[in-house]
């Protein structure tokens, strides 16, 4: 019976560590060559191309990889259709008929749009991520739950909003998200931009759960350390830039804080490359006005970053962590004398 629980355990310290780092010893250039070669082509034969994305490829890592990529660098977000259905979602949201009736009609429109035109909303990405892996043999599952951005932050009321991956290599499960992954939103011109993003591919469950959180939690990865819905919505916000930079996000936990004047809060990440200090600011915004200031006491010490900030002055501010010039994460704090 000892030897049993100290096995569980084992498997379970492993399940929590599941993320790209586990693969640090595979060179996926030969993955990405393969997905680029394969630019363009069309959808209409999966199992094929399922065959030649993974073709002379010697490891299920491998072979995920190029599919993963091929999807991310093909496939461009439709976001007119995701627009589209939230305003849908909204306004049936408490008519259950036609909710139902109008998520026939999207899911008919979906994959009519991702077949043709190579355009869809998260739904189809990880449709198209499963059904790739899966003529691969390779276990992978369509994850639905609630995704969390700072342009769509989320309440107790929302219906699931985001669907994403999870995929089963050497025994582990790891998780993706294929949609954030492939690009952004020109802001001027509403068109589609492929900006890959590689820190969505095999990402640490921890920071993955600060704005990602499944309908059935055991997709979160993290056993008795995961996050309750509550504690997912009252997490901060965190940019896809995070992803690229941070293993995890340590604290502040919450996005609003409420702190008395002169309080000195700490900040707390662990890196995934390192950085220097005079990259690391923080952006301060009290609604009139905003400010560059360097942080109190940086310290990075094996990968671990931990920063400070005093308050000295009654008011509310949006902070927004910096490296370089992306941003990181945004919290709130209402400052009390």
């Amino acid at each position: 019976m000892k030897q049993f629980l100290y096995t569980s355990l084992i498997l379970i310290a492993c399940q929590i560590q599941a993320q790209q780092s586990d693969f640090s010893h595979i060179d996926f250039q030969k993955a990405d060559s393969l997905a680029l070669a394969y630019q363009g082509a069309d959808l209409y034969d999966l199992q094929e191309l399922s065959n030649k994305l993974t073709t002379g490829l010697t490891t299920d890592a491998e072979r995920f990889r190029a599919i993963y990529y091929w999807v991310c660098t093909n496939i461009k977000n439709d976001y007119s259709q995701y627009s589209k259905n939230k305003r849908k979602r909204q306004r049936f949201q408490s008519d259950s008929l036609k909710t139902q009736n109008w998520n026939s009609e999207l899911k008919k429109d979906v994959f009519r749009k991702l077949i043709k035109h190579k355009k869809t909303i998260c739904t189809g990405y990880a449709y198209m991520v499963q059904e790739l892996a899966s003529l691969a043999n390779i276990p992978c599952e369509i994850v639905h739950g609630y995704g969390k951005t700072s342009t769509n932050l989320i309440s107790d009321r929302d219906a699931p909003n985001h669907t994403w991956n999870a995929v089963k290599l050497d025994g582990k499960w790891y998780l993706c998200d294929p949609t954030w992954a492939s690009g952004i939103q020109n802001p001027e011109t509403g068109n589609f931009i492929f900006q890959y993003n590689d820190g969505y591919f095999l990402s640490n469950p921890t920071l993955f759960a600060i704005n990602h959180y499944p309908k059935d939690t055991k997709w979160l990865l993290l056993d008795d350390k995961a996050p309750t819905f509550n504690e997912f919505l009252e997490a901060p916000i965190v940019y896809g830039n995070a992803y690229k930079s941070l293993e995890t996000h340590n604290k502040p936990k919450m996005f609003h804080n409420t702190i008395k004047k002169h309080e000195t809060i700490a900040f707390s990440y662990t890196l995934k490359k390192p950085v220097s200090n005079n990259s690391i600011r923080l952006l301060i915004d009290n609604g009139t006005n905003n400010r560059q200031v360097t942080p109190k006491n940086i310290q990075i010490t094996d990968q671990k970053l931990t920063l400070e900030h005093q308050f000295n002055n009654t008011g509310f501010y949006d902070v927004h962590l910096m490296i370089g010039e992306e941003y990181i994460s945004t919290y709130t704090f209402e400052v009390k004398g």
